[in-house]
């Protein structure tokens, strides 16, 4: 074993100094590949939400606590609502990396058109409806208009309506609905206070109707639902609307779904929804793209009150480009590595193997070269004795033959300690016989050369 060993350890000390060149080189690339690449997200990323009580503001939180598990914080924003949202976003300073957005929020955009350049914004998708709901008291109704319900927008005038905070997505929206109906807005008394003193004064009385757009599971929507007195506005014309807006779909809110024992709604109640939409910068890692889009699936993959499972997320009614790696995961799924590997090894295998595979393009050519590399490695440790015994014979009849010879017994005892691989013993051997050769001239001069040593 020791015999072994000992002829096997300059093989594999050779082999390993010839190849570490072309390691560190492999890693050299590599290291750039990955600076370059960039394939880890960021650890924080700032989402935009919403207003404390509203429906981003609870979805903000689960996409939250689902990022956290792949070690990615995130940061949550409240904001006033979309058209804040939307500001951030645009705002280099702001921080803000990926908001919540209402369709039809955005006036700037909506005058700009679909077909114009981006303005630097993608979309991860639509999310959820986001019906319009328009609260009105019943003795409003009774005294503004001498009818049990307000049938039509365009009856609102004289009335104090309010229609949300500055920075949320529906006072844009209402005054197109408003302008659809041919009222002025002036002939309506628009208050524009947040939700939750907004819903207060309507219970109060001080306004006669409040409008907000939220997902079904924002708790004021289920609390004005089954308030006394409060009404929900049935969009008659619901149809209408949305072949007259892209960005709004005609919904139903079922008989009963609010609360089958008690009858809420008493029957069908017709709405109209923008849908809610991720929306991102564009310089947006493509992993974190990933994890909110999967993320999406899990809150919003669901069946609810307007949808059916599976109907979102989805890549249909966004109203910006789709992210790339958004339309990855709606025409693929996840992705494969993912579904077996963690996320980070996932992410970093599938962002760095066109890398990996240009970098074995380069080396293959150039690991040819190791072979030839190994030989002349382990075939200098032998050849390097023959300059000094060269030396030593042209020093012949020039220096003492008694220095000479202790200069090839110096040669010699080195020479003995140098060890090669079996398959290169036999140049070992013939330098040893070319020392004793050299020696044997020393001792006779007249011997001719490669005669036999005397005995």
């Amino acid at each position: 074993m020791r015999l072994t060993l000992r002829d096997s350890l300059p093989a594999i000390r050779e082999l390993f100094l010839a190849t570490v060149p072309f390691v560190v080189l492999a890693v050299a690339l590599l290291v750039l590949a990955y600076l370059m690449l960039d394939p880890a997200p960021p650890k924080q990323v700032t989402l935009a939400t919403g207003q404390d009580q509203g429906a981003y503001a609870a979805f903000g939180k689960r996409y939250a606590e689902i990022l956290k598990q792949n070690g990615i914080q995130v940061r949550l924003r409240p904001t006033a609502g979309a058209a804040e949202n939307i500001a951030l976003l645009r705002e280099p300073g702001s921080g803000v990396d990926i908001a919540f957005v209402q369709g039809g929020a955005d006036p700037d955009f909506v005058a700009r058109g679909e077909d114009e350049e981006s303005d630097g914004l993608i979309s991860l998708g639509s999310l959820f409806y986001e019906p319009v709901w328009l609260f009105y008291r019943d003795d409003s109704a009774e005294r503004l208009l001498k009818a049990p319900q307000l049938a039509s927008l365009g009856q609102l005038a004289g009335w104090r309506v309010n229609i949300g905070a500055p920075g949320s997505g529906v006072p844009n929206l209402m005054s197109r609905l408003l302008e659809a109906n041919q009222l002025d807005p002036a002939a309506v008394t628009l208050v524009r206070e947040a939700q939750t003193p907004a819903v207060v004064a309507l219970l109060d009385g001080k306004v006669d109707a409040l409008v907000f757009a939220s997902a079904p599971e924002s708790l004021m929507v289920q609390m004005l639902l089954q308030t006394p007195g409060i009404r929900l506005f049935d969009f008659a014309q619901s149809e209408a609307y949305a072949r007259r807006f892209p960005f709004l779909s005609a919904v139903t809110l079922p008989r009963g779904v609010v609360d089958l024992a008690k009858d809420l709604p008493p029957a069908d109640v017709r709405l109209v929804a923008p849908t809610a939409t991720l929306v991102a910068r564009e310089g947006t890692h493509p992993a974190l793209v990933q994890l909110f889009v999967q993320a999406a699936q899990q809150v919003h993959g669901g069946p609810g009150w307007f949808q059916k499972k599976g109907d979102f997320p989805s890549a249909r009614n966004t109203e910006r480009p789709l992210a790339k790696e958004a339309q990855r995961f709606y025409a693929s799924g996840v992705p494969v590595l993912q579904r077996y590997l963690p996320f980070w090894l996932a992410n970093l295998i599938d962002r760095m193997w066109p890398a990996i595979l240009t970098i074995i393009a380069v080396l293959l050519p150039l690991s040819r070269i190791l072979p030839p590399l190994y030989t002349f490695r382990i075939r200098s440790r032998v050849f390097r004795w023959y300059r000094q015994l060269r030396d030593v014979e042209e020093a012949i009849g020039r220096r003492p033959n008694e220095e000479l010879l202790h200069e090839l017994e110096a040669i010699e005892k080195r020479v003995a300690q140098v060890t090669v691989p079996l398959s290169y013993a036999d140049e070992l051997y013939s330098l040893r016989t070319h020392i004793h050769m050299v020696a044997e001239r020393l001792i006779d001069p007249l011997a001719p050369l490669g005669a036999e040593p005397a005995r």
